[in-house]
């Protein structure tokens, strides 16, 4: 990921960086690149069941390291999580749920990379110290109890 975020500080006469590219030109090492690595898609909702509303909680998959916002087994998420969902160029467009400020989400709606991005930045320490990602904000599923209790009235 580093060589792709040096390959992020272009000069203005070259073509346009990866991250301004459409979503289907990217190839796999681009797309993972584009992850701000935020957690907040680790986070479980809560779903109405009359209304179909999705409320957000506080609550991270088990898998999510609270301290770096990165899953612990990524490569074998879907395999330990089986509701894990894996976004792809062909679903992120319908992903209701997917944070506002997500990377893919943006791209997606043809909208900017927000200005803290690590592709922008080079810093995925700067994204995390300002307050754009879960750490320090969140409580892992193993230790949270009823999820109910977790809600919050805003998306983190």
């Amino acid at each position: 990921m580093d060589a792709l975020m040096a390959a992020g500080r272009h000069r203005p006469e070259e073509s346009p960086p990866f991250w301004e590219q459409p979503l289907a030109s990217l190839d796999r090492a681009q797309w993972e690149a584009l992850c701000d690595g935020c957690g907040k898609c680790c986070l479980h909702k809560v779903e109405d069941e009359d209304t179909g509303h999705i409320y957000p909680t506080n609550v991270a998959c088990r898998l999510l390291d609270t301290r770096t916002a990165r899953c612990s087994d990524y490569r074998h998420r879907r395999a330990l999580v089986p509701d894990c969902l894996r976004l792809t160029q062909g679903n992120v467009a319908s992903i209701a749920w997917l944070p506002s400020t997500c990377a893919y989400r943006l791209r997606a709606d043809g909208l900017p990379l927000p200005d803290w991005h690590h592709l922008r930045t080079g810093s995925l320490a700067e994204m995390h110290a300002g307050g754009h990602s879960v750490i320090g904000r969140v409580i892992s599923e193993v230790h949270a109890g009823p999820i109910e209790n977790h809600i919050i009235e805003e998306e983190l």
